[in-house]
């Protein structure tokens, strides 16, 4: 007990201090003195992007982004109005009509697989789907269909999104990829097979980092899985951004940090980069940030050795059983 306090105690200072040098505005604009201003310059005119979680923050920053490059953006949101708002102002300052909403909540199974069919009529392929949606509720919820809901969303809406798009996504091969945004949190977490937290005291900000080390390892899944099908699965966190959900969901850290966090569009940047670039410039199953392939793991964190096959297949099928 005494040791995996320490351990404890260790990896949330080594996070704490590694965190604040790199993902606070100031290590966004240091690292970005490396950037190449010509990786943002591609066009994409013609390519089919999914953005979830859209109206707001990350998400909307992103569709703007890949908007303004000439894809074609399908907005998903929980929120029919503000699905409609955002639309409308990102048609608006980017001259591109081709932005469309699409409204669907992430928290349920049901819902997934009703937009999912509805999209599939379509039959057009989706080049980037950008797995953003997030969700940081401190207090324990759960949903109609009986999930824990920061799971519920985070773990396996991503999930299930993912998979049932897949036939759309692998149309677009070769240049087929797919983005998570996961979050730094995770790095203060080991990979754990109990899902929904039902061992020990609920703790949400805990949830959302257990469920944040789960994307990076369903990422890697997902490469070694469907590796033959041309699909490049990447996972990216976006530093510590200044948007809706962190203000709600984390009051006292967003007040500490106030005038020291990222913009959306800076948290953003890392996802429309992934989006650009030739795919034989990344890794497929890779965690990135601020445009550079980053280790998962931060120097005696002890989260390396929870982190494998057979704690990953476990989840997976966890999450086939749900779907």
């Amino acid at each position: 007990m005494f040791l995996l306090k320490l351990i404890q105690a260790w990896r949330s200072t080594a996070f704490g201090v590694y965190g604040y040098l790199n993902f606070t505005r100031s290590g966004f604009l240091e690292h970005a003195k490396n950037f190449n201003r010509e990786d943002m310059e591609r066009r994409i005119d013609g390519k089919n992007c999914i953005v979830t979680g859209a109206n707001s923050g990350i998400g909307y920053a992103t569709a703007h982004g890949l908007a303004l490059r000439g894809a074609t953006v399908y907005m998903i949101c929980r929120n029919k109005e503000r699905g409609e708002d955002a639309v409308s102002k990102i048609q608006s300052s980017t001259g591109n009509q081709n932005v469309y909403l699409e409204v669907c909540d992430l928290s349920s199974v049901r819902d997934i697989k009703s937009f999912s069919s509805r999209f599939k009529e379509k039959d057009i392929p989706i080049h980037v789907l950008v797995n953003n949606a997030g969700l940081l509720e401190n207090t324990r919820v759960t949903t109609s269909e009986g999930y824990e809901l920061n799971f519920a969303v985070n773990v396996l809406g991503t999930y299930g999104m993912t998979e049932l798009m897949l036939p759309l996504v692998e149309k677009s091969q070769p240049d087929a990829r797919v983005i998570t945004v996961s979050s730094g949190g995770m790095y203060n977490s080991p990979l754990t097979t109990d899902l929904q937290f039902n061992s020990g005291i609920f703790n949400g900000v805990e949830q959302y980092a257990r469920n944040k080390r789960v994307q990076v390892a369903l990422t890697e899944k997902w490469a070694e899985k469907y590796g033959d099908k041309g699909i490049g699965f990447y996972v990216m966190h976006p530093g510590w951004a200044e948007t809706p959900g962190v203000a709600t969901s984390l009051p006292s850290f967003s007040k500490s940090f106030e005038g020291k966090l990222r913009t959306s569009d800076e948290g953003a940047d890392t996802v429309i980069w992934l989006a650009l670039q030739p795919k034989e410039k990344l890794v497929s199953g890779g965690f990135y940030f601020d445009r550079a392939e980053v280790s998962k793991h931060l120097p005696l964190a002890a989260t390396k050795s929870y982190h494998d096959a057979i704690a990953i297949d476990s989840i997976v099928d966890t999450l086939n059983s749900f779907m």
